[in-house]
């Protein structure tokens, strides 16, 4: 008996010394960790952060080693039970292609995979090559050809083996200079602002809305200045030719010096040019004459520069790669802490994804945008400062319209500025497109155009704060959505609007630009102050607009029927748009026609009339209260319970927009606004406007 018992004894410790080898297994541990290095190696393990003092094991060396690292164990024993994390130990990764994931690696709900920066790591993923062995420009040919000041000050750098010779071009895209982990600015005339077409030529001959242009890119200059151009063969323009919230870049073809005439290269701008339209000169040698300014001859593979301090000290870095991260049909993957840098194009795609986050990361110097989520559900952009893009921020798409189920991506307590810098308009510091997303606790500032840009329904957008955004676009609202009866069920709500931008122009900025038609939208206790029109309805229907501040805008609501005037087009079928959108849904039949069921009927009822629109229980403060126009009454436009004209009674009146118990607006049945939660969650002030952080951010703001 003893005997037996002795050997029961044995093949139990037999079998817990097995269970515990096979739980340390790689693969069957609760959580799995992996560690990367810019000392490591591929071919090592990567579970250990440091490398064994013999040399046989350590951290793996790169992303790409980490993500076939991962594949290895699920391949072999599945996806651990809690996942798997990927530290990165500070220091610089450059990434020649991006990561690129796919289905096979994905983590689970309950087991993520998560690429993360190390406690108190600076991880900088770039797509840059830094550019050494500069020279002073010393040729004679050259030197007359810069400005006298900038010479024996301008580097010069053979850049072609960087980029394998692929530079890309001015106007889509191409290989860009960083120093200092800022853009350098590209060589440009006027060095600030622009300078104006004298006249156009008057070969096809185009009007539009009004506006007398031309078709062809042929115009005359003022001055002498574009004298010096002549002889560059990589030189553009960079306007708005035609109207003020629409900009394109232009190669010049030739200059007339005579006639005074610049001809562009086809193909021209979409809407024409006009007389006195904006526009600057970009990559001229000639025009490299301060400090900061760099120009790229792709001809001879030379990159020019004029260090506006020690050459080595701001890591002069051209861009290179087009992205650094790619994850298409991956699900329940994060990336958690990285800065993401220096790319052509944008820094993160993310396609048909499911629970894809990129958390409390650093997004700049791109010449893209920063993230783009697209086709994808409950993916999210968390907590992440995104600046200095060369298009957009975040773009969020997700969600089926045909059933209208909601996508559930997110945008929240971002800090999204400084974008735009070269797509200058319809680049949003946050696209958002499909149903059912959400744009909560960001701060968007300093931007030439829009913040928020919105198609599809039932998006919210709230307690967002919006500051010196518009700075350099006409007609444009910091948040905007237009031209489609059937984008509706959105909600903007507890949003403050302040410090917009006052470019001259006819129509002027606006915070919510309800553009074209746009219908069905709440927007509900927002703050608009010193934000010029703060709301415009623009021929939409069943719009409501209630409990919100208005303070110094001129005006504070506008509502017309464009559909009778200058739009007729859009009723008398000579433009089918509006009712080609309609028909691109089945609005006749569910969900549509229980969710949205005005539509049945829009077009039996006077639809170039603004009905159904409600302006009820706001506050107007200073500025101009209400327009209506081409014939509304408010027997149209539902206005009631408004204060108007009447001090509100203001805790901090310019500061904080909550209202005293004794204001007289309760009596109307105004609701208090939480402004204190207003904007990014860790309770960032709502005073006066920061001061822009540099000279660039200086002359873009009024």
């Amino acid at each position: 008996m003893r005997q037996l018992i002795t050997a029961v004894v044995r093949l139990a410790s037999l079998l817990c010394l097995q269970l515990l080898a096979s739980l340390a297994a790689p693969g069957l541990l609760a959580q799995e960790r992996l560690y990367v290095a810019p000392g490591g190696n591929d071919a090592w393990s990567g579970r250990l952060a440091q490398p064994a003092p013999d040399g046989s094991d350590g951290p793996l060396a790169t992303l790409h080693g980490a993500r076939q690292a991962i594949r290895g164990v699920i391949r072999q024993h599945g996806l651990p039970p809690g996942g798997v994390i990927v530290e990165l130990a500070a220091g610089e990764y450059r990434l020649a292609e991006p990561l690129a994931l796919g289905r096979e690696d994905s983590g689970a709900a309950e087991a993520p995979i998560v690429y993360r920066a190390a406690d108190d790591a600076e991880v900088r993923l770039t797509g840059g090559r830094k550019v050494t062995s500069w020279e002073t420009v010393a040729e004679p040919a050259l030197l007359a050809r810069l400005d006298p000041q900038a010479r024996g000050r301008v580097l010069q750098a053979d850049v072609g083996s960087l980029a394998n010779d692929e530079l890309g071009s001015v106007a889509q895209g191409g290989a860009e200079l960083y120093f200092d982990d800022r853009p350098a600015k590209l060589a440009r005339w006027p060095n600030e602002g622009f300078a104006n077409i004298r006249e156009i030529t008057k070969e096809a001959p185009a009007t539009v809305h009004g506006r007398s242009g031309s078709k062809v890119g042929k115009f005359h200059y003022d001055g002498q200045r574009p004298e010096r151009w002549i002889g560059e063969h990589d030189l553009w323009l960079h306007g708005y030719w035609f109207w003020d919230w629409s900009d394109e870049y232009q190669r010049v073809a030739s200059i007339d010096r005579d006639r005074q005439l610049i001809e562009l290269a086809p193909p021209y701008h979409g809407y024409g040019y006009l007389r006195g339209a904006r526009y600057c000169a970009l990559n001229a040698l000639a025009e490299l004459d301060e400090p900061g300014e760099w120009q790229l001859d792709r001809r001879s593979k030379k990159l020019y520069f004029w260090p506006p301090g020690p050459i080595d000290g701001g890591r002069p870095t051209l861009s290179v790669a087009d992205e650094l991260i790619t994850a298409k049909q991956v699900k329940h993957v994060t990336f958690e802490g990285l800065v993401l840098e220096c790319v052509r194009g944008t820094a993160v795609q993310i396609v048909d994804g499911d629970a894809v986050r990129v958390v409390n990361c650093t997004v700049r110097n791109t010449g893209g945008g920063g993230v783009t989520i697209s086709e994808s559900r409950n993916c999210a952009v968390v907590g992440c400062d995104v600046y200095n893009t060369a298009a957009g921020g975040v773009s969020l798409s997700g969600g089926d319209r045909s059933t209208l189920t909601p996508g559930r991506n997110l945008a929240e307590g971002n800090r999204i500025h400084h974008y735009g810098r070269w797509k200058r308009t319809y680049t949003p510091g946050v696209s958002i497109a499909g149903v059912g997303n959400l744009v909560r606790h960001n701060l968007f500032h300093d931007a030439p155009h829009n913040a928020v840009q919105l198609s599809g329904n039932d998006h919210l957008i709230e307690f967002n704060e919006f500051h010196h955004v518009c700075l350099e676009t006409d007609d444009v609202g910091a948040f905007y959505m237009g031209r489609d009866w059937t984008q509706r069920g959105n909600v903007v709500r507890y949003n403050y609007f302040h410090h917009l931008g006052r470019h001259g122009g006819g129509i002027g900025v606006m915070a919510i630009y309800l553009d074209d038609w746009a219908s069905g939208a709440t927007v509900y206790g927002n703050v608009c102050y010193q934000a010029g029109r703060a709301v415009l309805i623009g021929g939409g229907r069943d719009n409501t607009i209630e409990n919100n501040v208005f303070v110094d805008c001129s005006p504070s609501v506008h509502v017309d029927s464009r559909g009778l005037g200058w739009a007729s087009s859009y009723f008398d079928g000579s433009d089918t748009t509006l009712v080609d959108r309609l028909n691109a849904v089945d609005f006749r039949r569910p969900p549509w026609s229980e969710r949205y069921p005005q539509l049945l009927s829009l077009y039996d009822d006077e639809p170039a009339i603004a009905k159904g629109n409600r302006i009820v229980r706001n506050i107007s403060w200073g500025g101009r209260w209400l327009d209506l126009l081409d014939g509304l009454t408010e027997d149209v436009v539902a206005v009631n319970d408004n204060l108007v004209g009447v001090d509100p009674q203001f805790w901090e009146p310019g500061r904080d927009f909550r209202i005293r118990e004794s204001s007289p607006a309760f009596a109307l049945g105004f609701k208090q606004i939480p402004f204190e939660q207003i904007g990014l969650p860790a309770g960032a002030s709502h005073g006066s406007a920061p001061e822009p952080e540099d000279a660039a951010a200086d002359a873009l703001r009024p």
